[in-house]
Parts: structure tokens; sequence; C-alpha cells
């Protein structure tokens, strides 16, 4: 029996207890689970009166059994034939924004550093367009941002399926846009964006200082927002904060509404880890979900790993979960943040994407002022991020001596204190560069 038919059984049982035997035979009797979505039940009948005596006077029971289930509002969906027809075919064409399908509202905890945030997407989803727009979350990594993005999506997808919902980060943005231009393909990617009816952008904090990017953000923006489609961004700090965007850009992007995510407190942090654990079949006793939840305070995404790093001792090496466990699955997370040097070229290489260049330019004999720059950057996030020495940091750009890795790193040093902007370029390298060991 697949889920959504054992699912069903269970709703009917349910309803037993508040309907009769003939009415459960008469209106259910050929009704069949058809899928169990994050967000919706759907169900198949082959008769078009009974679907719409269904939807008319049933879907609430079925909607308070499904409650009762999971916990959760679920949407309730009856198919007829041809209808089931068109929606299998449609499931068989891919799946949407595949890989994020757990990131849905009644997946994200909600409390009190993030509710103000989780009402405003919540109200974007349920009417695109027609309020906060655009709705700006901003907060530092590993809080939810993304996943209250996704949510909107999928939300949006489940209830308007002929709306085009576009997800894009930034850089990825920017790197589209580099192609399309040196492909004579610039008319299709303004096509793209702004034909959205649903546009999202996650950390759009590095769109800031590239101009090509941010005039055909302003162009796209302002054709969007005319056309009353929603748009969606977050960032990691508020438009007021970002030295290199544009003011016009600034401006806009605070039309909407700007909704903050803090670091959770210790009574959501209890939430996230019993909601996390439940959903991976694990039961923690209370004493030591506080133990988590006292220990890991810093994000979400580390209070998830903790659990995660629980389940593995249990899976794979037996052990069963007690404080010891906890304290070696804590000690761990911040073991592994610690423990892990970004190399050398991966340096180099966030800086090339950062400044658009290749990395044998960045490592040869270029002098143009922007090779410069980028260049005595790498060194500094070098010097900053590994353990090698200056002359071992001299070697890796055609070897060059320790006096002139010295100088460069002297002269980052000055800029990140006396140039906000640059300091604020040496930041999104740098959470660049964090990012691909997260």
């Amino acid at each position: 029996m697949n889920p959504a038919a054992e699912v069903w059984e269970k709703i009917k049982a349910l309803m037993a207890s508040e309907m009769t035997a003939t009415t459960l035979n008469t209106w259910f009797d050929d009704t069949e689970a058809v899928a169990l979505e994050e967000n919706r039940f759907v169900l198949y009948t082959p008769s078009r009166f009974k679907r719409d005596i269904i939807a008319a006077r049933y879907a609430v029971p079925i909607q308070n059994a499904l409650h009762e289930l999971f916990s959760a509002d679920l949407l309730v969906t009856v198919l007829t034939e041809d209808e089931r027809d068109s929606f299998r075919e449609t499931a068989k064409q891919g799946v949407f924004l595949p890989g994020t399908e757990e990131y849905t509202f009644d997946r994200f905890v909600v409390g009190s550093s993030n509710k103000f945030a989780h009402a405003a997407a919540r109200k974007v989803a349920d009417n695109p367009g027609e309020s906060y727009n655009p709705l700006f979350i901003f907060g530092n990594s590993g809080l939810g941002k993304t996943h209250l993005l996704y949510s909107i999506a999928h939300t949006i997808h489940a209830n308007h399926p002929g709306y085009k919902v576009i997800y894009v980060k930034g850089d990825a943005f920017t790197n589209e846009l580099i192609t399309a231009i040196r492909e004579g393909r610039n008319q299709e990617f303004r096509e793209k964006y702004r034909g959205a009816d649903v546009f999202l952008m996650d950390d759009v904090q590095f769109i800031a200082g590239r101009d090509s990017t941010q005039e055909e953000m302003f162009h796209t923006f302002n054709t969007l927002y005319e056309l009353k489609k929603q748009i969606v961004f977050t960032s990691d700090r508020p438009p007021k904060e970002m030295l290199r965007l544009e003011d016009r850009l600034k401006t806009r992007f605070e039309w909407g509404l700007l909704a903050d995510i803090i670091p959770p407190d210790y009574e959501t942090r209890m939430a996230i880890v019993k909601n996390k654990a439940i959903r991976m079949g694990m039961e923690l006793p209370d004493f030591l979900i506080q133990l988590i939840a006292e220990n890991i305070t810093a994000n979400v995404r580390q209070i998830e790993g903790t659990v995660n790093k629980i389940m593995a001792y249990q899976d794979l090496i037996g052990d069963t979960v007690d404080k010891n466990t906890v304290i070696r699955a804590v000690k761990d997370i911040f073991k592994e943040k610690s423990d892990i040097l970004p190399t050398a070229d991966v340096i180099i290489e966030e800086v090339c994407k950062f400044y658009n260049i290749e990395p044998e330019i960045l490592r040869g004999q270029g002098r143009s002022k922007d090779i410069s720059l980028a260049r005595q950057i790498a060194m500094y996030q070098i010097r900053r991020m590994t353990n090698l020495s200056l002359k071992e940091i001299g070697s890796e750009f055609n070897g060059r001596d320790h006096s002139t890795v010295l100088n460069a790193l002297n002269r980052i040093e000055d800029l990140v204190k006396t140039d906000p902007e640059k300091a604020e370029i040496v930041k999104d390298i740098t959470t660049n560069i964090n990012a691909r060991y997260e």
C-alpha cells in the first residue's frame, strides 16, 4: 500500500466516529488516494457529481483529520478521471524545484526570533503581489531565510500551478547575465526574468558593486513591480548596509516590507531539535533536547547538524543516544567548523568568481588596477584563512617574494579599516568561501 492510501484509510477511520457507515459508503466507496504532498492531499473519484459533493461538504472533515494526523494544515483536492490523468502526467514531467521539497511552511519552526518574517512570508505566499511587495528578509547565515523563500515558492506553485515562479541566487543571476552578454542572448535573459509571476532572489547582497547586474536588476524590478508581480529578496544585511548597492536599488528594496531574522532563543532551539528528531524517527528525552539547545546557539543549521550527527552515531556504530553521545556530537560540530581550513585554490577561485577573472590571470603578472587589487585580496584572505607562510603564499602567485605578499597584506588591512566598501567586498568573499564548507 502506498503512503497516500495508508493515510486515506486512517482518515476514513477518524471520520467514522462522526459519520454514519451509510454516508461513508455512499460518498467514499470508490474514492482513492492519489498523492500526499507537502501541503496537499489529493483524492480521486470517478464521478463529477461525487467530486463536487466531497469538495463542498466533506473537504473540511478531511482537513480536520489530516490536521489530527500531521499537526499541519493541508489542502484537499478531489480529481475526476481526466484530472487525475493530467495530474499524473504533470508529475512525470518533473518535480518543482527538485531537492527543496522539505523546505515548506509546515516544517519551519516558528519562534520569537523569526515570527515576523514567517508571518510576512505566509502572507506573501497566500496573496502574491497583493501586499508586502517587495518582501525583504535579512539575517545571518543559517537562520532560515532560504527555507522561507522555498516555502513561498512551493505554496504559490501549489495554489497557482500556472504561475511562473523563478528562484535564483544573487551570484548566479550575475553569472547568467555575464554569459548572456558574451553569447548575445540579452533579450532571452530579460524575457526570462521580466516574465516571472513570482521573482525570488536569495543572497541579493552579491549583486552590489556590479554595474551591469545592478542595471539589469533595476529594470527587472521596475517591470515586475509595475505589473504587480511578487518580488522577494533575502540577504545577510538590510539594504541600507549594502554600501556598494546603488541608491536607486536601496530605495526600491525598501518600498515593501523589511523583516529580520535573529538567532533562535532557547525555546525555539528546543522546538527545532524536537521537530528534527521526530522527522528522523528518533526519540530524544527532554534532558538531551535541553542539552543540545543549551550548547548550540548560533543558528538552525548547526542545531540540525547536531541531530544528524547523533542519528549517524546511532545508525552506523550502534551507539545508544545518551548524554555522552550528545556531548560528542556537539563537540564534533564545533570541531568540524574549526578544523576545516580552505585551501589557497578555493580562496583564489572565489576571488576570481567575484571579480570575473581567470585564476591564471590572477596568479600571473597582470598589473591593471582591478587585477592587482583582486590579487592582493586573495593574498590577504589566504593569510587570514589558512596556515600558509608568506613564502608559501608567494609561491601560489608564480613565486612572488615574501615582501610583495607583505605589502599586499598591509594594503588590504588598511583598506578594510578605512574604506567601508572594500571592507564589504572582503566580507562578501569571506562569506562565499565559508559557504563552500557548510
